[in-house]
């Protein structure tokens, strides 16, 4: 039975469903998520209607108050997903933060892979606006990690400095950042990091916890450019990201240091490829290299069978 750590790495014959991360020009990273395993919607009771709750979103200026109406509201406010996240949740950063005229942030995010499914009504049109007519209905987000199409790929190094490819992955069965318990950050840090160990070659290195790492390695990992920090921006903070900080949160990356995942920084792992230049093919070539011997590692250890 493949773990699902290793079906996070993989997207054949799924459909996606888009974390709404809410930064300006905002990050939306694929997670590949098979709307078969979603389960249904549980019922919350308010005390009072939909009507005194809905938002005043009268000034606002982000993708989620352009969709949601009064009626959509009151379709959907009074439901939770099995792990209980609600659409006032996930709406939460979008009522605090109204944005600026002129940048449109997306103003929602999924509080687990159910959101999609339950909250499907608000985040489908959200997606659309925000991915230039996305349907998550209707489309299959094609994910094609074949190094050898590329072309040419290298950049005039007199105006590149440095080149990387990243994405977001997240694991089936534990909540997303905005929504997740101490417990399941934990466990995404352990999942991970046993993955990640099982690396060689010029993929082998080392995790460095942020709670854990010694004032030499935190100055190294400054200098290197790769320590990221606690977020402070209120599209984040009001969203729930930087709760417990830095609890369960690191940096793994190779020997080489030009292959590295983020652990819970804003999703439950970012995989980055990296290096000094403009080789972009190798950059490519690299990402696509490690993201599918992390699928190999998790096939054959068939640990955590739970996970995707």
């Amino acid at each position: 039975m493949a773990s699902t750590f290793a079906r996070v790495f993989s997207s054949r014959a799924r459909r996606v469903g888009i974390l709404s991360l809410v930064g300006a020009g905002s990050l939306a990273t694929g997670f590949f998520f098979n709307r078969d395993y979603v389960g249904a919607a549980s019922q919350q009771r308010k005390l009072y209607p939909p009507s005194a709750e809905y938002p005043d979103l009268r000034k606002h200026n982000n993708c989620m108050a352009s969709q949601l109406t009064p009626a959509i509201y009151a379709r959907l406010c009074d439901k939770a997903t099995p792990n209980g996240f609600t659409l006032d949740q996930a709406i939460q950063t979008g009522v605090d933060n109204p944005g600026h005229p002129f940048i449109k942030t997306v103003g929602m995010v999924a509080g687990d892979e159910e959101s999609y499914e339950v909250f499907a009504e608000i985040f489908d049109p959200v997606i659309k606006e925000r991915h230039n007519g996305y349907d998550p209905q209707t489309m299959t987000h094609p994910t094609d990690l074949d190094a050898s199409k590329i072309r040419s790929g290298q950049f005039d190094e007199r105006y590149v400095l440095s080149s990387r490819v990243r994405t977001g992955r997240s694991i089936r069965g534990l909540s997303l950042p905005p929504a997740c318990t101490r417990a399941e950050r934990r466990e995404v840090e352990r999942v991970v990091v046993d993955a990640l160990n099982g690396l060689q070659g010029d993929l082998k290195g080392r995790y460095y916890s942020l709670t854990q790492m010694t004032e030499q390695e935190q100055q190294q990992l400054i200098d290197d450019h790769f320590l990221f920090d606690k977020p402070v921006s209120p599209l984040l903070t009001c969203a729930g990201m930087a709760r417990d900080w830095p609890d369960a949160r690191g940096i793994w990356h190779n020997d080489q240091k030009t292959f590295l995942i983020w652990i819970n920084e804003e999703d439950h792992t970012r995989v980055i490829s990296m290096e000094k230049g403009g080789n972009m093919k190798r950059v490519f070539e690299r990402f696509c290299k490690g993201l599918q011997e992390i699928l190999g590692i998790h096939s054959i250890c068939r640990r955590c069978s739970n996970w995707m």
